[in-house]
């Protein structure tokens, strides 16, 4: 790979935010340094703070303990009466789809060009229909090279299923999968593959976070060097 960085966009979590989703890639900022330069945006949604509530990233009882905590953001929500979301819920209509759309289309425009584009876990859902938009053609302003999906998921909204029915998309993927992951369990992620032409597919053992040991590094620069 050349000293040249790709320039990726990434998309957080539930109940996190560009600012705490960048805290949280910081193994991966550093096992990746010189190659490439992750820019993180935030979801125009605010989650209602609800103290038990759970998140995507944590099992167990949500704690606001700082001014940050309590900044929590979601791209859609799967429950329109209390605006909360759930990766397996069932829901005819969702809420916020369309305007996390444009906010990203927004970023593409101020904050780009980018080669690629991340999503980790409710994040990487967005990223999948992302990128059925751009593989149909139906969104001019967006031109990802890439993207690499961690904790993806297909939406399980009725709304949405027009992402998955088109062709096999065409943009290259790289599927970071864990073994042990309990909020986005491995087979609802290898549910995504068959909506990608050749998709790539990062196994590891663990739950759910973006795994960045020094044993991924060359899966990471792999797929990342051929974008350079």
């Amino acid at each position: 790979m050349t000293a040249v960085p790709l320039r990726v966009l990434c998309i957080h979590g539930y109940r996190q935010n560009g600012s705490s989703f960048r805290e949280k890639t910081g193994a991966l900022r550093k096992l990746l340094k010189k190659h490439v330069e992750l820019v993180f945006i935030s979801a125009p949604h605010k989650v209602p703070a609800i103290e038990d509530q759970r998140c995507e990233t944590n099992q167990e009882p949500v704690k606001l303990l700082s001014v940050g905590d309590a900044d929590q953001r979601g791209w859609w929500f799967s429950d329109v009466q209390t605006q909360s979301f759930d990766a397996r819920q069932e829901c005819v209509s969702s809420l916020g789809l369309e305007e996390s759309i444009a906010a990203v289309k927004a970023a593409v425009k101020d904050l780009g060009p980018f080669t690629g584009i991340l999503g980790f876990s409710q994040g990487a859902a967005l990223v999948a229909m992302l990128c059925a938009l751009q593989d149909q053609h139906l969104e001019p302003d967006l031109n990802f090279r890439f993207a690499i999906l961690v904790a993806g998921f297909r939406s399980a909204c009725s709304l949405h299923q027009h992402f998955y029915e088109g062709p096999a998309i065409t943009i290259p993927s790289l599927h970071v999968i864990g073994q042990d992951d309990r909020v986005i369990p491995e087979q609802m992620s290898r549910n995504l593959l068959p909506g990608f032409d050749g998709a790539q597919v990062l196994l590891h053992p663990g739950g759910h976070f973006i795994p960045a040991a020094s044993s991924h590094r060359q899966t990471y620069q792999e797929f990342l060097g051929r974008f350079q």
